[in-house]
C-alpha cells in the first residue's frame, strides 16, 4: 500500500523552543508574583492593618474619655460631630442585641483580639448587632454599655477572592508580555530555520538573512550564515560549470576515438569491444551529469501509463526481457515529465543488466502502481538473485558496489542514487527491498494529481 513520507507522517515530537521559554518565563513570573504578593502581605498590609486596629482603639478611648468628662449638653454635640466628621455613631448597648462577632479569618481575629487587647477585657467587637452591619465596638463607661459603630473597610482585610482577582491580572499581563520575549527570542531561531531548509532544498541565494538587525550576536550569526551561503552558491555554480566542461571536453574526444575505432581496427571484435568501452565512458558521463543535475524542479500533472509506456519502448525487442505493466490509463501524478522518465529507464535499465531469473536469465519486470490517500505508489520489481540484507540500505549510496550477484564492475554505482535523487526533488520517497518471490522491489511514492473536470 503506498505511504507517504516518513518526514512529513512522524509527528513532531517535543515542544518548539518558543513553547520552552514561554513555559519556563511563565514559571519564573508565577514564582516572582506569589514571592512578592506574600512579601507585600506580610511586611506591608497586614502590619498596616494592625496599626488601623491601633488607631480604631485610640478613637474609642478618645471617645470614652470625652463622653465621662463632657456635660450633657455638649455630649448631644460631641455626637453630632463624631457622625458628621468622623462617620462614628454611638447607641445604647442592650443585654439582647442580636451580636454577630468579628473575625470570620485568622487575620480578623487577630484584629478583634488587638482591640480587646487595648481597651479592656470587657471590650465586644462586632461585624453586625441587630442585623445592622458594621464595625461595632462594645464598651462600659462606668454602669453604662455603650455600641460605637464606624465604618467596617477600616479593619477588615483583603478578601481571597480580591487577592485572587490581583493574582489573575498581574499574571496574564505578565505571561502576555512572556510571551512577546520568547516570540522576540526565538524569531531569530525561526528565521535562520527557515533560511537552513532553504539552502537545503539548494536555494542559497534566497536563503539571505537580514544583516541590519540590532542585536550584534545575531547579527554576526546572519553575517557568517550569509557568508557560508553565498560561498555554497559559488561553489555549485563552479561545480555545475565544471561538469559542463568536462562533459563538452569529453564528448568531442570519445567521439573522434569512436569514429577512429570503427575505420582503423580491422578486427570486427577489436573494433566492437573498443566502441563499447567507449559507449561505456560516455555513459558514465551521463550518469555524472544526472546525480550533479540541480536540485530544484518544476511540477505538473503527469499521466503515469504514458510516462511509462514511453520508457519501456527500447526494451520491448529485447529477447531477453520480458516486460509486465499493469497501470490505470488515468492516473496522473505530481512530477516532472522528463525526470520522471529518466527515474523510471534507470531501474528497467538496472533491472535487464541485474534482474536475471537464475532458472533461464530472462530479467522478467513487473510494473505496477496503487494510489491512496493522495499519494501513488509505483512498484518495478524483477526476479534476479536480490540482495543481501547489509548491502541493502546501501544501493542508493553514490558509487557503492557490493559484492553481490547484482553488481558489476562497469557499472558506475550511481544508477540508485540518480533515481533517489530525482525522486526527492519531485517531493517522493524512493526505497528498495527484497521481493518476497525473488528479485529486487524498488518502490516509489508521489503525490497525486486530480484530473480536473
Amino acid at each position: 500500500m503506498p505511504n507517504a513520507p516518513a518526514s512529513s507522517t512522524q509527528p513532531q515530537r517535543g515542544l518548539s523552543l518558543f513553547w520552552r521559554t514561554f513555559i519556563l518565563l511563565g514559571l519564573l513570573i508565577l514564582c516572582s508574583t506569589v514571592a512578592w504578593l506574600q512579601l507585600f502581605r506580610t511586611q506591608e498590609y497586614e502590619p498596616r492593618i494592625l496599626r488601623n486596629a491601633n488607631q480604631i482603639a485610640t478613637v474609642v478611648n478618645l471617645t470614652r474619655s470625652a463622653l465621662i468628662h463632657t456635660d450633657a449638653i455638649a455630649r448631644v454635640s460631641l455626637l453630632k460631630n463624631l457622625a458628621d466628621e468622623e462617620d462614628v455613631k454611638l447607641a445604647i448597648r442592650e443585654p439582647n442585641d442580636d451580636i454577630r462577632p468579628f473575625g470570620e479569618t485568622s487575620l480578623e481575629t487577630q484584629l478583634a483580639a488587638t482591640l480587646i487587647d487595648r481597651l479592656g477585657p470587657g471590650t465586644v467587637v462586632a461585624s453586625s448587632v441587630n442585623h445592622e452591619t458594621g464595625l461595632w465596638v462594645g464598651f462600659q463607661i462606668e454602669r453604662d454599655s455603650y455600641w460605637l459603630q464606624m465604618d467596617p473597610d477600616r479593619l477588615r482585610p483583603m478578601d481571597n477572592e480580591t487577592w485572587l482577582v490581583w493574582l489573575g491580572l498581574a499574571m496574564a499581563l505578565s505571561l502576555t508580555g512572556a510571551a512577546l520575549i520568547a516570540g522576540l527570542l526565538n524569531r531569530p531561531l525561526k528565521n535562520l530555520a527557515q533560511a537552513t531548509a532553504r539552502v537545503r532544498e539548494g536555494q542559497f541565494l534566497q536563503a539571505l538573512l537580514n544583516e541590519d538587525v540590532s542585536t550584534r550576536e545575531i547579527k554576526a550569526v546572519n553575517k557568517g550564515f550569509n557568508r557560508m551561503a553565498k560561498r555554497l552558491a559559488k561553489i555549485e555554480q563552479e561545480r555545475q560549470l565544471m561538469l559542463a566542461g568536462i562533459s563538452h571536453d569529453l564528448r568531442t574526444p570519445l567521439a573522434r576515438l569512436r569514429l577512429e575505432a570503427e575505420l582503423s581496427v580491422p578486427d570486427t571484435a577489436a573494433q566492437e569491444a573498443m566502441v563499447a568501452d567507449i559507449a561505456q565512458l560516455d555513459d558514465i558521463i551521463d550518469k555524472f551529469l544526472d546525480y550533479a543535475r540541480p536540485g530544484h524542479t518544476a511540477l505538473e500533472p503527469v499521466l503515469l501509463a504514458a510516462v511509462v509506456s514511453r520508457c519501456i519502448t527500447p526494451f520491448k525487442n529485447q529477447a531477453r526481457m520480458k516486460i509486465k505493466v499493469t497501470v490505470p490509463e488515468d492516473l496522473q501524478v505530481q512530477a516532472d515529465a522528463v525526470e520522471l522518465g529518466r527515474v523510471i529507464s534507470n531501474l528497467l535499465e538496472n533491472a535487464r543488466r541485474y534482474g536475471q531469473s537464475p532458472s533461464d536469465g530472462i530479467s522478467r519486470v513487473h510494473i505496477e502502481c496503487q494510489a491512496l490517500n493522495g499519494w501513488v505508489l509505483l512498484q518495478l520489481g524483477d526476479e534476479g538473485p536480490g540482495v543481501s540484507p547489509e548491502h541493502l540500505q546501501r544501493l542508493t549510496e553514490p558509487f557503492f558496489r557490493g559484492d553481490t550477484a547484482r553488481t558489476s564492475a562497469n557499472g558506475s554505482g550511481l544508477g540508485l542514487a540518480i533515481v533517489e535523487r530525482a525522486v526527492q526533488r519531485m517531493g517522493g520517497t524512493f526505497s528498495v527491498l527484497n521481493n518476497s518471490t525473488g528479485g529486487l522491489m524498488a518502490r516509489i511514492n508521489l503525490r497525486q494529481a486530480h484530473n480536473e473536470a
